[in-house]
């Protein structure tokens, strides 16, 4: 079924660069079947989104013709390693509107949380000291944190999340007068898709003195996103939610932050001069890339980046919004279907959640499957959210340029399949472990 995106209109001036199916020819993973010669339908990007062939190449011509270690060899081949592993950087900084300096490799936003945790955190957070979170946190934003509040004897301290799937804005205010050291809060919610009015948040927070640092997980890669447009102190990214690979992602921090933040692993690439006894750091970004980078998985991401740039963010953000709305008008047709998250599609990204009446998330995702229609089910490691909300697990379809409204057609057609009241085997359970065995293979329930 043809998308309307590729139906240019007037007041679209040139028009979407693309549609759902369009973009999907330039995806080779999304280009099989099953046994029974359905397509795949993929609605599970919000978890990891697949890679077009542009990152795959770059990837591949890396390892076939440039593979070296970087920064200090003193021939070509170390050479052009470096200088692509740097330009990928500089790519990726320029996509968020920073300095690339700014910008710190990591493997994912789970690491670059660690990091801020066990090195800003360790010298900023003492004993008494608030720290403030909020219950839609993915566990990534949850963890790190009270494992240093743990260390330190910090509090810990959470904004409420509203019947609709939103903050609590005047909690927010009620706890930011508490004075905390540090806000980390989503941009995205994952389990329910809310864009969190963070440039607000970041206001409030600087005005109540903290420091604040944004989990851009689900934002960067479907919305146009300029860290000094934003305000934050630190974001995080990972690069296999955005047609990347994964094993990249990103911190970025303020330049005097990064600069006054001790390293986080030491070793080769991060130091300035040893001794037997002690020794100095190098700048940033280097003092916190300690070791062999993955440096054929940044340049995948700078590849990713250009590819999205390609299709250009106001776009992308446009083309989700328009395949969600519609999602939600299908689903919400669907007999004993609750829809979780905002009703509008603008203040949502491509995630929509929902469960179904009489049979488990995971029972629903199991039968998706045999339809060749991937989603998520479980608590997508949101287990505070979930509880928060009265239920056990969601399900979970998120979108992502390659898709479009005949992949809503499929999964609503998919639903149908599903027996009302009938036990699926092996599912009678949610929630649990974020991976567990199920139906003799390993089922991921979390995010």
């Amino acid at each position: 079924m043809a998308s309307r995106m590729a139906r240019a209109s007037a007041a679209d001036g040139a028009g979407f660069p693309f549609d759902g199916a369009a973009v999907r020819a330039n995806f080779p993973l999304l280009d099989q079947a099953n046994g029974r010669g359905q397509p795949l339908t993929f609605l599970d990007s919000a978890a990891s989104s697949q890679k077009p062939a542009a990152v795959l190449e770059a990837i591949d011509d890396f390892q076939r013709r440039d593979n070296a270690n970087i920064h200090r060899g003193i021939y070509a081949l170390s050479e052009r390693a470096t200088a692509r592993y740097e330009r990928a950087r500089e790519t990726v900084a320029g996509f968020i509107g920073a300095d690339p300096r700014e910008c710190v490799f990591v493997r994912n936003a789970t690491e670059a949380i660690n990091l801020v945790a066990q090195t800003w955190g360790r010298r900023n957070v003492g004993s008494g000291d608030l720290i403030l979170l909020s219950e839609m946190e993915h566990h990534s934003n949850l963890v790190p944190w009270q494992m240093l509040a743990e260390e330190k004897g910090a509090a810990l301290a959470h904004v409420r999340v509203t019947p609709e799937g939103g903050l609590d804005m005047d909690h927010l205010d009620a706890l930011l007068r508490r004075g905390p050291k540090l806000v980390a809060v989503t941009h995205v919610s994952n389990a329910l898709g809310t864009v969190n009015d963070v440039v607000e948040i970041v206001r409030r927070g600087h005005a109540a003195g903290a420091t604040v640092l944004l989990d851009g997980a689900q934002s960067v890669p479907h919305l146009p996103v300029d860290v000094r447009a934003l305000g934050c102190d630190f974001l995080v990214f990972s690069g296999h939610k955005m047609l990347g690979p994964m094993g990249s992602g990103v911190l970025y921090g303020k330049l005097a932050l990064l600069e006054a933040m001790p390293p986080f692993l030491g070793g080769g690439g991060m130091i300035g001069a040893v001794g037997l006894e002690r020794s100095t750091w190098a700048a940033v970004p280097a003092k916190f890339e300690a070791g062999t980078p993955a440096v054929a998985d940044a340049i995948g991401l700078g590849a990713a980046v250009d590819y999205l740039v390609g299709l250009g963010m106001e776009r992308v953000r446009a083309h989700e919004r328009e395949v969600t709305a519609y999602g939600l008008a299908r689903l919400g047709e669907v007999p004993g279907l609750t829809l979780y998250g905002p009703t509008d599609a603008a203040a949502r990204s491509g995630v929509i959640a929902f469960s179904l009446a009489g049979v488990p998330a995971r029972g629903v995702a199991a039968a998706l499957d045999a339809e060749n229609v991937a989603v998520r089910a479980g608590h997508h490691c949101c287990q505070p959210l979930m509880r928060a909300l009265g239920i056990d697990a969601l399900v979970r379809a998120s979108f992502y340029v390659y898709n479009d409204e005949g992949d809503v057609d499929r999964l609503v057609a998919a639903l149908a399949t599903v027996g009302r009241g009938e036990r699926v085997p092996g599912a009678a359970a949610d929630g649990g472990a974020c991976r567990e065995a199920w139906s003799g293979r390993v089922a991921a329930v979390g995010d």
